[in-house]
């Protein structure tokens, strides 16, 4: 009971929600920084993110295996040059036992809520764990990640369907879908690698289509064993590997930022690919977007194609209106019966389920202050929250490289965070201003105008509701990583506990407690 008690009332200097690549980079910087008295908090009970999520059919990596893992953490035994969802999630395995990360986990914590304390300037966390338990918490890492919670859309009439339903997700590993009739909604990412897999097994397989993605080739193939071989004797091999394929990666964002009207030549090479695959014209009309290449996420894949052009498998182009029963209604009035539905339908990206649950210094949510569209101080903090930051922020992510390259410079941002606060020493806390936020997003906001996600004629969900690009980072990695290299002090209000009461009779004070009152960045330490 002694040993529950203290874990209930644990105080520790970082808290990390989240076990997928954010949260354990977090925690691996943190070790190497020094910083052992962390926690990660992690909902579910094993580690890996998206990457334990998604275990549907086909899942795998669109980014090259060598570029997508940690600069500190090489992994010279990728199998595949893109790795398939398996291998990447031992991957995040082997890391939490190689850096010791295991101590730290708290598994099956979800955390419920969370609210910034203003006079003591710590976080109180409170985590499902063991029926409920709080702790608390001078810093907070939040690394819950853009692709952890599946949205389903409001289809009318969806709960009279009497079949099995499902997200790509929250696969049903117990269903067989063997001589089923079976609808696919949607045809993002995770549905072109879904099919492929799943058409040869199912008696009819109908795609609901609403907007057609951009798909080229994958250049996939086995990584040879002298390859392996030689990345693991000879590490900057490996290390070369990767400044290759981030390079070229490099040298394609002006393209997307600023130079859409180039990516006609890619879009030249995706509809050759498509009509090496399929034969139909009509068919073909069906499967060419009508927007420019990039302006949603492009696909990658060599099956997907062929897949659509069996006999057994249908495509409706109109997508999902309602469904009716075991019937299910397109658009353009198309009726389609199904024993299940398997939902590709995205993530809650622009409206993470997280930041209703996270109360800062004002009383309000992060959902209530991001109402009218999420915003951050270098895809990191945001204002009237302190000491807490986020790990994939607004703007922060990348149509055409690693995220790993993104997560790692916000941790370089999050170790000087740290080692700021340690160097004006005490109880302290930095508050990003809002001015700052503000020009940053105007910043952020202004560049955006002239890039693909902006002109290329699509509704993606990069955007949010209100038609703003709060997803996406318009620049290079190389860029992100210098204005992420260190805090600028200057952008944010220093806030100090205030010294403990005197006792009774000794001085003026009354013995109330103040409230932490900011201090202007010049003004410490004089």
């Amino acid at each position: 009971m002694a040993a529950e008690r203290e874990r209930e009332q644990q105080h520790v200097r970082v808290a990390v929600i989240g076990s997928g690549f954010g949260g354990l980079g977090a925690a691996v910087r943190l070790r190497r920084a020094g910083i052992t008295d962390f926690v990660v908090l992690e909902r579910r009970d094993s580690v890996g993110g998206t990457w334990r999520d998604n275990s549907y059919p086909g899942c795998a990596c669109d980014v090259p295996s060598h570029l997508y893992s940690f600069s500190f953490a090489p992994n010279p035994g990728w199998p595949r040059t893109f790795s398939g969802q398996s291998h990447i999630r031992a991957y995040l395995e082997r890391v939490t036992d190689t850096f010791g990360l295991r101590p730290h986990l708290r598994l099956n914590s979800e955390v419920i809520r969370m609210t910034w304390d203003t006079e003591e300037l710590h976080w109180t966390i409170e985590t499902g764990a063991d029926g409920g338990s709080t702790l608390t918490a001078d810093f907070v890492v939040s690394a819950t990640g853009p692709l952890s919670d599946p949205k389903i859309p409001d289809f009318p009439g969806l709960e009279t369907f009497e079949g099995k339903i499902f997200h790509s997700a929250q696969w049903d590993h117990d269903y067989d879908l063997r001589g089923k009739r079976v609808a696919m909604v949607g045809t993002g990412a995770s549905a072109i690698q879904i099919v492929p897999a799943i058409a040869p097994e199912v008696e009819r397989l109908t795609v609901f289509q609403r907007t057609a993605p951009w798909v080229m080739p994958r250049v996939d193939r086995p990584v040879t064993g002298p390859e392996r071989w030689l990345h693991d004797r000879v590490p900057g091999t490996g290390t070369l590997r990767r400044q290759l394929l981030w390079g070229l990666r490099e040298l394609q964002v002006s393209a997307f930022t600023k130079h859409p009207n180039r990516l006609g030549l890619v879009e030249k090479l995706a509809s050759a690919h498509m009509k090496r695959a399929v034969k139909d014209p009509a068919m073909r009309d069906k499967l060419t977007p009508d927007y420019r290449i990039g302006c949603k996420r492009i696909l990658l894949s060599n099956s997907y194609y062929p897949a659509l052009a069996r006999p057994d498998v249908d495509l409706v182009a109109s997508g999902l209106k309602e469904v009716r029963g075991s019937t299910l209604i397109a658009s353009d009035g198309t009726e389609t019966e199904a024993d299940a539905i398997i939902f590709g339908t995205g993530f809650h990206v622009t409206d993470m389920p997280i930041a209703e649950r996270v109360k800062g210094a004002n009383g309000t949510t992060l959902a209530e202050e991001w109402y009218s569209g999420m915003k951050g101080l270098r895809g990191c903090t945001a204002a009237g929250f302190p000491n807490f930051l986020t790990v994939i922020g607004p703007n922060t992510g990348l149509g055409n490289s690693s995220m790993i390259l993104m997560i790692e410079a916000q941790l370089n941002y999050m170790v000087d965070y740290l080692r700021q606060l340690d160097t004006l020493g005490g109880k302290v806390a930095f508050d990003a201003r809002s001015a700052s936020v503000e020009a940053w997003n105007a910043h952020i906001q202004d560049r955006m105008k002239r890039t693909v996600w902006s002109t290329g004629g699509c509704d993606s969900w990069y955007l949010d509701a209100n038609g703003r690009n709060t997803t996406v980072w318009p620049g290079t990695t190389t860029e992100f990583r210098r204005v992420t290299r260190q805090i600028d002090l200057s952008e944010y209000e220093v806030l100090r506990a205030p010294a403990p009461a005197p006792p009774p009779g000794t001085g003026t004070a009354s013995g109330r407690t103040r409230r932490a009152e900011p201090v202007a960045a010049g003004e410490e330490g004089r």
